[in-house]
């Protein structure tokens, strides 16, 4: 070897990957609750992350926890799963979903995955060819864009209209979507925002995604987890009008996210995903896979306040001097704005809410 070259390895840093945001609310929030007082005798009140399990009054039914043990002893899932998941999951899925369809899923439209994470991968994977894009929501759930980003899949944001309940703005759709455009993402109930779309409006979103010739890929990993009077409507309801995959999970509503359990189901009673091949990429995608084993928006205003130019500066010094963990908007696309996760207990809920008043009081500007 020559000119140093005894020196250099076989392998180095993907420069692209440095280019997609390696932020997730997860890791985001691990430098905030760096910022904790440790001398602070008060517990700490973690209103910034989504994980019902960490609070006692929240936990899964017996029934669903005896029927993981009775599964265990009966010696008859210690095998290998197949690529799209056991036949008696998948037939269990489509008829959990069909009870809310005018049409009956089969246990084909359905694909077990290992929670709703790696549901998000195939597709997006199945998605990615040279020149595409995909139309993702902001605010939204960051995990989209950093896997997207991975795939070289382009990425294409569509505002949520917060004087209009976070509705989509489609006329943004419009204008950004062009022939490379593979699809649009919905979050429904919305995460950050914990909005819930309106049947009227989600026929609207399928109406336009089936000018646009682009799939939907409906994330309703919150399905029926709603709060106030909008009914919770599955976007397969007009798998008819548009082609639709849908991404869930039992995280949310069964409370165990540690499971990691999830789908991807194909709503298209037109059969166009099978004419256009993408059935076909979903199995030929999951076979690399492993296997599955057998909140609410506070809007912040920091000219209000001394010495906090942005929202994470708010969180960073909420958590040092209260000791309270909430999400800086600009994590999930919406900057100066604060995500709050409601899972808490109501007695912690409302200590927290009581720190976070006393130090704005203490932070508002004086005139």
């Amino acid at each position: 070897m020559e000119n140093g070259a005894e020196n250099k390895w076989g392998f180095e840093d993907k420069q692209e990957h440095k280019a997609a945001p390696a932020v997730t609310v997860k890791t985001s929030l691990a430098s905030i609750i760096d910022s904790v007082n440790k001398n602070d005798p008060r517990p700490v009140v973690p209103l910034g992350y989504g994980d019902p399990t960490a609070f006692p009054c929240f936990r899964t039914a017996v029934e669903a926890e005896d029927a993981i043990v009775d599964a265990l002893r009966s010696g008859k899932f210690n095998c290998y799963a197949t690529n799209s998941g056991i036949p008696p999951a998948r037939r269990a899925i489509a008829d959990y979903l069909s009870r809310d369809l005018p049409y009956k899923l089969s246990a084909d439209d359905v694909y077990v995955t290992l929670g709703c994470k790696q549901a998000v991968e195939v597709i997006l994977s199945v998605l990615a060819r040279p020149g595409a894009n995909v139309l993702l929501p902001r605010p939204g759930w960051p995990y989209y864009e950093g896997i997207a980003q991975r795939k070289q899949l382009e990425v294409r944001h569509f505002d949520l209209l917060p004087e209009r309940n976070w509705e989509v703005d489609l006329d943004a759709v419009e204008a950004l979507a062009d022939k490379n455009t593979a699809a649009m993402v919905i979050i429904n109930p919305g995460n950050p925002c914990g909005n819930v779309f309106t049947y009227h409006h989600l026929q609207e979103i399928a109406e336009m995604a089936r000018k646009l010739r682009v799939m939907v890929v409906a994330d309703e990993v919150y399905g029926h987890l709603t709060f106030g009077s909008i009914p919770y409507t599955p976007m397969g309801l007009f798998g008819s009008i548009v082609p639709v995959i849908t991404l869930g999970s039992i995280s949310k509503r069964w409370l165990v996210p540690g499971w990691r359990f999830g789908w991807l189901v194909t709503n298209d009673p037109n059969g166009i995903f099978q004419k256009s091949g993408i059935i076909d990429s979903i199995k030929d995608c999951l076979t690399i896979y492993s296997d599955i084993p057998t909140f609410i928006q506070v809007k912040l205003n920091p000219w209000l306040l001394e010495d906090i130019n942005d929202d994470i500066e708010f969180a960073l010094k909420l958590a040092k001097e209260e000791s309270v963990i909430v999400t800086p908007g600009i994590y999930v696309g919406l900057k100066n704005w604060l995500r709050i996760a409601f899972c808490a207990e109501p007695s912690a809920l409302k200590d927290g809410l009581g720190r976070m008043k006393a130090f704005c009081q203490r932070h508002t500007k004086k005139h």
